[in-house]
């Protein structure tokens, strides 16, 4: 039986990889978003092998028990998962087969009525501007410390995503203007972000004093703007490395995550009267809907102050 499972489920191989390079090369979307396709359909290859007669055409109740094993941590998972996983997991899945209809490999999208599982909100984490200028403040003056406050002072000043500052080139920072030009991997979107004055020092400074020793100890860096020891592009992991270890020296450990000085960005520009409409812009939202969310930890912060500060607000 499990034999002819396989079987069955080995005709979405050639599929999946349709799928996956029609997103990537049409869609140009990130490598890190394909991969996550990649492994998320690969979840579903291996459950429909054992469990689903035609995964052509799989039924409503196949896909409601691949997301409820996934939610309760059974085979394919190795661990429950979060619901914004098997959220996750299921627009891969939806994906997928909307894609299926549009190259008429089957008549119909079997998730269309599967619901999505219900998401607790929740709100950024961003720390304070003093946590802000004591993790800025942590750099010191040898030539990686030198890049690395270059890569702090960056990544508050311009709210960029990690994997967008890694992939920015020397040609995308223009220090006359004070100007980044940033492509997203989410649909390569690109936007002109503003690079503030104590940004834009330690950029300049990093680019005349450090870049071209670093520069030198390869001759792969290209064009890329912030390098490793070696001289290569710099790495999410290596950036993410880098913000970990300043932050513990800062003691502020487990407050920060690879996105908190994006959080913090957007938190504290809401909290000085800036336009949310302004705000989005700069992240680089598509939808306004998702740059809201700061408004709520924005709203929550005036609360405190109020009810600290009224005289009236105190029980």
């Amino acid at each position: 039986m499990a034999t002819k499972g396989a079987a069955r489920a080995s005709t979405l191989d050639p599929l999946i990889d349709d799928f996956v390079a029609h997103i990537r090369f049409e869609k140009g979307l990130s490598a890190n978003t394909v991969e996550s396709y990649r492994r998320d359909l690969g979840a579903w290859r291996r459950f429909a092998a054992e469990h689903v007669m035609r995964p052509l055409q799989p039924t409503h109740k196949e896909i409601t028990d691949f997301l409820e094993r996934l939610r309760s941590g059974r085979e394919p998972a190795s661990q429950p998962l979060a619901a914004s996983s098997v959220a996750r997991m299921l627009v891969s899945i939806r994906s997928f087969y909307r894609f299926l209809v549009r190259e008429g490999h089957v008549d119909s999208d079997p998730t269309a009525t599967v619901a999505s599982p219900k998401q607790t909100r929740s709100l950024p984490k961003a720390i304070s501007t003093r946590d802000v200028e004591a993790l800025l403040e942590r750099p010191g003056e040898s030539p990686l410390e030198v890049r690395d406050r270059a890569i702090l002072e960056t990544l508050y000043a311009s709210g960029l995503r990690i994997s967008e500052l890694v992939a920015l080139d020397v040609d995308d920072i223009d220090l006359d203007s004070g100007a980044i030009h940033v492509v997203s991997g989410k649909g390569s979107k690109s936007r002109m972000v503003p690079l503030g004055r104590q940004a834009k020092q330690a950029v300049g400074r990093y680019l005349t004093s450090v870049r071209p020793g670093l520069a030198a100890r390869t001759g792969t860096a290209g064009g890329a703007l912030f390098l490793n020891a070696r001289g290569a592009r710099l790495s999410r992991q290596g950036c993410w490395k880098i913000l970990k270890g300043y932050a513990r020296e800062a003691g502020l450990g487990e407050k920060v995550s690879p996105h908190t000085l994006r959080h913090s960005f957007a938190t504290h520009m809401l909290d000085a009267g800036a336009d949310i409409r302004v705000v989005q812009e700069l992240l680089g939202h598509a939808s306004l809907t998702t740059t809201q969310v700061y408004t709520l930890v924005s709203d929550q912060h005036l609360r405190e102050v109020y009810l600290s500060a009224h005289p009236r607000a105190r029980g």
